[in-house]
């Protein structure tokens, strides 16, 4: 039997890669989508099997398009398809210029959703597919942290898999999306620094950051046949920080 085809951008490192080492390890042919091209080829061979690394700036839609075409020619077709990419900036809200604004919404908006217009299309046509975009918990509270323009991405992002699990809910394609709060990362680390993490772990209400396995964990879920029921959801993982 043929493994399903999983598309992952920004797959070569960090919860891109957590995802990619989980939907291979469920049985999926990978495709490893990162601007870092060698490293999504490193970690392909490294998966060994049906993965392969592929350079792709999804902020171009041409590239986004070659993608498609590619990963169509080396597998036979996409079933799933995770929006991971982004771009984070941690700068002060008022100082975000126009030129920041565009490059971080070209990564974590329009990408999402010309990805979601691509693959859609194309999972649509054969009438089965898994859409899960990577939101955040910074889209749903308003947190700067990460950069006002990226929760502002990571909102709009929640958004449109509204707007695309209706369209595309009759053709057999779901779409949902996977909002996490601070996670055990090196982007976090980074961000909160590491003198300043104990404290902002006790910030948490359940005391502890996000486990990013976990997070692959609810993303293979998301992306599984058996999610058939499930559209236009968000689930969170944040710890307790925001609940509704």
């Amino acid at each position: 039997m043929t493994p399903p085809v999983a598309v992952v951008t920004g797959g070569a490192n960090g919860l891109g890669a957590h995802i990619v080492r989980r939907l291979h390890a469920a049985g999926h042919a990978v495709a490893i989508a990162d601007l870092a091209g060698s490293a999504a080829s490193a970690l392909a061979e490294e998966l060994g099997g049906a993965a392969r690394g592929y350079t792709v700036d999804v902020a171009d839609k041409a590239s986004l398009e070659q993608l498609l075409a590619t990963v169509v020619a080396d597998f036979g077709g996409v079933q799933v398809l995770v929006n991971n990419a982004a771009r984070t900036q941690a700068r002060p809200l008022m100082e975000i210029t126009a030129e920041e604004l565009e490059a971080v919404m070209a990564v974590g908006f329009r990408a999402t959703f010309q990805a979601c217009q691509l693959f859609g299309t194309h999972m649509a046509a054969h009438g089965y597919g898994r859409i899960v975009n990577m939101a955040s918990l910074a889209g749903q509270n308003g947190g700067t942290a990460t950069g006002g323009h990226y929760a502002s991405a990571k909102g709009a992002v929640i958004s449109l898999t509204k707007v695309f699990a209706r369209e595309l809910a009759p053709s057999g394609v779901t779409v949902n999306a996977v909002s996490p709060g601070p996670q055990d990362s090196p982007v976090v680390h980074d961000i909160v620094g590491e003198n300043n993490l104990d404290a902002f772990a006790r910030s948490i209400p359940v005391g502890r950051l996000g486990d990013p396995a976990f997070i692959a964990d609810m993303v293979a879920l998301l992306a599984s046949p058996a999610a058939a029921s499930v559209t236009g959801a968000c689930w969170d993982a944040n710890g307790g920080l925001y609940m509704r």
